[in-house]
């Protein structure tokens, strides 16, 4: 046994040093080697829970940043060298001493931090530290998500506890990580083994059903991939073709999320159209090529076009998607995608080494963090994090065509802060693709959007809701602090305005809360609690208006909702919410809610309706 072990490592060590061989200069070469003769020394007498050498893991995870994500030497170093200060005498200033200032600050990074006291859990906490390393730079998280894809490949060996626990962590962290990062073959292998660990059974039932339907579909589907091979072939188009069924977490997560069983379910699988990169024409005018290709022989879905090579998601990802039909009346999913479209989709963030991309990249990231950490309680920062991974960015235009990105469920309001805060805090109604609606209107990849502004609008305390975006709530915050605060609570059955004959009452938070002297409810406090009794002050501020509401009874006559709207827009120039009206037999029954500044002013509106012509009954009504 102690031979098999020996061999494997020798045949692992040595296919990742030929690897780096080919990119790093031999100064560097030695500098890793080193590092993993440290490592094999500082690990020698430690065994994994298979009984392995323990050594095995720091070079598996070398194995992955080095051969599989193809990272530079130092990234390598630390990894061979990630896990000897957290479990071996060997302390970060050793790490430095022997290779330098940025190999220690990668290990300490993914070093887990020993404290009396956490911030918010041991796990949590060790994924913020993480995290903060964004701030810096990114290889460190690589370095992590390698440690953790090696440990979920081999996890059968630990105890169901322990299984639970760190698949929990992967589903939960790490997979939804290594989506915004782009690293779509990580985050998948990662989403499965955290099912598959989780949940054994139903991974197993999914697998089973991913395997008859693959038998079920390979001869339709052979000869479908056949007549696209041939009309592509036909017209001087050099690609593959590959049938890609999805993972089981894949389909378990689309199941969750359609409620549907997986004989109902759509799409389990794609049909992939990979063309080489060396071809004359553009990436984006070869694939539109084959789309035309693929339109002419087979019907197409309407609405089945999904653009990603004009519009990429905000992890990198490109492809043009259509829908067809084939022969046997079934819509498949067909991409279309060049060589470098599938490898950037494997290597994501790392795909374009220059520095000036992975400074996108993390500067990218801080963004998001940024956000989340503004407006995100102490108890859901990671909860948010993860949410936010997993939701794709959307790219919407303004109607002049500037593109404007935003998170997934974005508003229109979201939307007019992104453009300029002044156009967000006069937003008064959006158009959306040409159709008129609410600024609240949540919107959609590709959505065109114009804002109308009205310099007499300003936000309102329930905009808060209906924005996600770091920008608008920071101004909609700054704004509404900004507002006078009504110093009461206003009972919620009598609705007293300034001006009413009121009273207070101490809850027991200390805050008062103020009613109508006739009030019911106040009554019955009084008779109960009279020792909360306080006298109040309410008085009208001109910078508050407050809802009320009218029913008006009148003789119909032309030009009578005219004259009933003009009393209380144009001569008090106060806003009205809603407007109802019943005509029966010449009798007007009418509703008209809207807001006042005090008692005095409602009392103002409702003489004034009473003077107009044809009006027999004027009443204030208790709001609901």
């Amino acid at each position: 046994m102690e031979q098999s072990y020996n061999q494997h490592i020798q045949q692992q060590v040595t296919t990742l040093f030929q690897a780096m061989e080919q990119r790093v200069a031999p100064e560097e070469m030695e500098r890793i080697k080193a590092a993993y003769a440290l490592a094999d020394e500082a690990h020698k007498s430690q065994k994994r829970k298979t009984g392995e050498p323990y050594i095995i893991h720091p070079i598996a995870v070398a194995y992955i940043v080095g051969k599989e994500l193809m990272l530079g030497a130092n990234p390598v170093i630390a990894a061979f060298l990630h896990d000897v200060v957290e479990d071996t005498p060997y302390t970060i200033e050793d790490i430095e001493e022997r290779f330098g200032e940025d190999v220690a600050f990668l290990v300490r990074v993914v070093t887990k931090q020993k404290k009396e006291h956490y911030e918010m859990s041991k796990q949590l906490d060790n994924f913020k530290q993480m995290l903060d390393s964004v701030h810096y730079d990114i290889r460190a998280i690589l370095i992590k998500l390698s440690d953790r894809l090696h440990n979920m490949r081999t996890l059968e060996s630990m105890r169901p506890d322990k299984q639970m626990k760190i698949a929990g962590e992967t589903d939960y962290f790490y997979a939804p990580l290594a989506n915004r990062l782009g690293l779509y073959d990580i985050k998948t292998e990662l989403e499965n083994l955290s099912l598959r660990y989780r949940c054994p059974r139903e991974y197993a039932m999914l697998e089973d059903l991913l395997q008859k339907d693959e038998a079920e579909n390979r001869v339709r589907l052979a000869h479908f991939t056949d007549k696209i091979s041939r009309l592509l072939s036909d017209n001087g188009i050099r690609g593959r073709l590959e049938v890609l069924y999805r993972e089981p977490y894949s389909v378990w997560r689309k199941m969750q999320a359609t409620g549907r069983d997986f004989k109902h379910l759509d799409y389990r699988h794609v049909i992939h159209i990979i063309f080489p990169d060396d071809l004359q024409a553009s990436e984006k005018n070869t694939s539109l090529r084959i789309y035309s290709l693929l339109t002419n022989e087979f019907k197409e879905k309407p609405g089945g076009i999904t653009n990603y090579i004009d519009s990429p998601k905000e992890n990198g990802y490109q492809s043009f998607h259509v829908k067809l039909l084939c022969e046997q009346g079934i819509w498949e999913e067909i991409h279309i995608s060049s060589e470098r479209m599938v490898r950037n989709s494997r290597l994501g963030c790392v795909s374009d080494r220059t520095e000036k991309n992975i400074d996108n990249w993390i500067e990218k990231f801080k963004a998001v963090l940024q956000d989340i950490a503004y407006h995100s309680q102490e108890n859901s920062f990671m909860e948010s994090v993860v949410t936010s991974f997993y939701n794709d960015d959307i790219m919407v235009f303004t109607p002049q065509g500037r593109p404007i990105i935003l998170p997934q469920k974005a508003t229109a309001l979201d939307f007019a802060f992104e453009i300029h805060s002044r156009i967000g805090e006069h937003a008064q109604y959006a158009r959306v693709n040409g159709k008129l609606c609410s600024i609240k209107t949540v919107l959609h990849r590709g959505d065109c959007v114009e804002i109308g502004v009205n310099e007499h609008i300003n936000p309102r305390p329930d905009w808060i809701n209906h924005v996600l975006t770091y920008k608008a709530k920071r101004h909609l915050r700054s704004f509404l602090f900004r507002m006078k605060k009504i110093p009461y609570k206003r009972c919620p059955y009598c609705h007293p305005l300034p001006g009413d004959e009121v009273i207070g009452f101490t809850e027991t938070d200390k805050c008062v809360t103020i009613h109508k002297r006739d009030c019911s409810s106040a009554i019955c406090l009084a008779s109960q609690k009279g020792d909360s009794i306080v006298s109040v002050n309410f008085e009208e501020d001109k910078d508050i208006l407050y809802p009320v509401s009218i029913s008006i009874k009148a003789v119909d006559r032309y030009h009578l909702l005219s004259d009933l709207i003009d009393s209380i827009t144009n001569r008090l120039k106060l806003p009205i919410v809603n407007l109802t009206t019943v005509t029966v037999d010449e009798i007007v029954d009418c509703t008209i809610d809207f807001s006042v500044h005090s008692v005095e002013e409602l009392q103002d509106v409702m003489a004034h309706v009473n003077t107009i012509t044809g009006v027999d009954e004027v009443q204030r009504r208790e709001l609901k």
